[in-house]
């Protein structure tokens, strides 16, 4: 018999505390429904140990999982499983087969010791949190608390082929303007250090030591100068600024900033939003679909999400969905969200199917953020090429003033 501490909504919609002994968790919960309560939280009480979180993957020795390969390991657990097989034989069995990812073959021998010692398989999991998300980790925990472990790890599955999906086409996206980027800053040092010295000294023997050259030459023999004495201090401080810039998005203070500017930025905002969006309502809607409790749900998706910003407006959703509100009402209320997303909320807590309507929302906004990356990639392109265009259209400039000049003289 297990010790569960409770948090419910009487018939007036007030939370109420408390705690229960049960065989597992789905019994307190039926048993709480019974009552005519409304879980909201079901948890099981026990002391604290060394903190299951703890990442042992840096200690494993190799490298970090890809995603494609904790897909295709989520899928044939799920199908061996599902066919019958113990899970510590599945475990061995996929253990074995994984020569292919040596860093995924230690974490499973560990996690294999693990349940041979009476650890479950969620808690051998959330000891490498590097590979196994905070999501994964409960959903697994809720589908062995409710009896349907091979259905969840289906949906686990799903979930992470959508998710690396979705990366792979903002990557794709991006790639090209990126590489569009790089050239430009190749031919700019090329053209600085190269090329615009040599004009320089073919303008200046035409026109003699005393010729008056345009301001525009001048500027750009000026930035030349001081690109072709100084381009390693360029380099220095332009290291440095990535390395500081890296390091300081990666504080709390940092990352706020970092995520609420990008919340801001009129172009980029309207990705981020989308982006977000999607996360929540897939993550979340998996979550409630495998039997997670409101709060837990809410509490594991703002993590998940990705935005700080997303993350802090979910964390107070989830203290004012405690105090009795609906997650509908706060969402609605709450800008970040557009208005679809508390309306389809709605009509799932009315009819008793969150998470199929918040699937929808999830395929919806994935295929709008599809649209925008695409639309935003054919932007980026012509800026690019129009920066390149005008770069040389300069230093053509700078050449051909002074010569027009001079000819201007002659004549």
């Amino acid at each position: 018999m297990l010790t569960f501490s409770y948090i419910v909504l009487d018939g007036k919609g007030n939370p109420i505390n408390g705690k229960m002994d049960q065989v597992d968790r789905a019994g307190v919960i039926n048993s709480l429904i019974k009552q005519g309560l409304r879980p909201i939280s079901v948890k099981e009480s026990k002391k604290k140990v060394i903190n299951t979180n703890i990442n042992f993957d840096k200690f494993m020795g190799g490298g970090k999982v890809k995603s494609d390969q904790l897909v295709m390991f989520t899928r044939q657990l799920s199908a061996m499983v599902g066919a019958g097989v113990p899970l510590l034989r599945a475990l061995t069995a996929l253990s074995d087969n994984v020569a292919k990812s040596p860093a995924l073959k230690k974490i499973l021998e560990t996690i294999i010791r693990d349940i041979e010692a009476g650890s479950t398989l969620g808690d051998a999991l959330a000891k490498h949190s590097n590979t196994f998300d905070d999501v994964y980790v409960n959903m697994v925990r809720a589908g062995e608390a409710a009896g349907i472990l091979d259905e969840i790890l289906k949906r686990l599955a799903l979930q992470q082929e959508k998710s690396s999906t979705m990366r792979k086409k903002i990557k794709s996206a991006m790639a090209y303007p990126m590489v569009l980027m790089g050239i430009t800053v190749i031919a700019f040092f090329g053209l600085m250090i190269f090329i615009i010295p040599q004009i320089g000294k073919i303008v200046t023997d035409l026109g003699g030591a005393d010729a008056k050259l345009p301001g525009l030459t001048l500027a750009m023999l000026a930035i030349s100068g001081f690109v072709t004495s100084y381009w390693y201090l360029i380099f220095i401080f332009t290291a440095a600024a990535i390395i500081g810039f890296s390091r300081y998005i990666k504080t709390k203070k940092g990352k706020y900033r970092f995520h609420y500017a990008l919340t801001v930025i009129p172009i980029v905002r309207t990705v981020i939003k989308k982006i977000s969006v999607a996360h929540f309502a897939r993550t979340f809607s998996a979550l409630i679909e495998a039997g997670v409790s409101m709060l837990e749900a809410i509490d594991v998706t703002s993590r998940a999400v990705g935005n700080v910003i997303y993350e802090n407006a979910l964390i107070q959703a989830e203290i004012e969905v405690k105090n009795g509100k609906s997650l509908s009402s706060v969402i609605m209320a709450n800008p970040l969200f557009p208005p679809i997303v508390s309306q389809m909320l709605l009509v799932g807590e009315e009819t008793g199917q969150t998470d199929k309507v918040l699937v929808k929302v999830a395929e919806f906004y994935e295929e709008e953020v599809d649209i925008t990356i695409a639309s935003l990639g054919t932007i980026i392109e012509p800026v690019m090429i129009v920066i390149m265009g005008g770069m040389v259209g300069l230093i053509a400039a700078s050449v051909m003033l002074p010569i027009a000049g001079m000819a201007q003289n002659i004549k």
